[in-house]
């Protein structure tokens, strides 16, 4: 009995220093950012009386989260330049063509490089690569993790998140009219993700809602 004993006490002991020793593998949660909830605001100076914008919203994104290792997470989205709004039709028109370039360069990305979480905060920054007009720069977010669990709604994982960011417009061949109109953008991002299905779901629901409207 005593051997017996020893025995299992060993293999109990050899399995916990395996656990131990061996690597913490945390799985990768994916999710699709929801177009209907996620917006993309930039802001700039003009003339230094005002501070009007652009609102865009996505056409693809997906975020891949670790929770356990973020620095293991990673993101990326598309933006149509072609959905761009700043509730001035004639702005919008001279964004598009002139600063953008929409007909050219019909699409904004995002890629992220590195994830990293600040302390045991919920504040994370996530460089990538941002390619704006044909131009790939590299940008650094300044994010916030707002709520992550299941959606109360829908009964699916969802994932929430603030972020902004800086940039030069210049930097992205867009230099027209600096300094009167700033050359510093202001960028902010409101964004949910859903996992896959259920994103396609809702989707597929809301496009149904609406065909029943109509």
């Amino acid at each position: 009995m005593q051997s017996s004993g020893k025995l299992w006490s060993g293999l109990l002991l050899f399995s916990l220093l395996g656990l131990l020793a061996g690597p913490v593998i945390a799985d990768n949660m994916r999710y699709a950012l929801d177009p209907t909830h996620t917006q993309v605001s930039v802001h700039w100076d003009h003339l230094g009386f005002s501070n009007p914008g652009a609102y865009f919203v996505i056409s693809e994104g997906t975020l891949i989260w670790n929770n356990e290792d973020p620095s293991e997470s990673s993101i990326k989205v598309e933006i149509p330049v072609h959905r761009l709004t700043t509730q001035v039709p004639a702005l919008d028109k001279l964004l598009k063509s002139d600063f953008f370039e929409a007909d050219e360069y019909p699409t904004i990305t995002f890629a992220s490089t590195r994830v990293e979480r600040i302390g045991q905060s919920d504040d994370y920054r996530i460089a990538g690569d941002l390619t704006v007009h044909g131009i790939t720069r590299p940008v650094m977010l300044h994010a916030t993790l707002n709520r992550i669990g299941e959606h109360p709604l829908l009964q699916a994982p969802a994932i929430g998140f603030d972020a902004k960011a800086t940039i030069k417009r210049s930097e992205f061949g867009m230099e027209e009219y600096v300094p009167m109109v700033s050359d510093l953008v202001q960028i902010r991002i409101t964004g949910e993700g859903l996992a896959p299905e259920a994103l396609a779901k809702e989707l597929a629901g809301q496009e149904a809602m609406l065909e029943e409207m109509d």
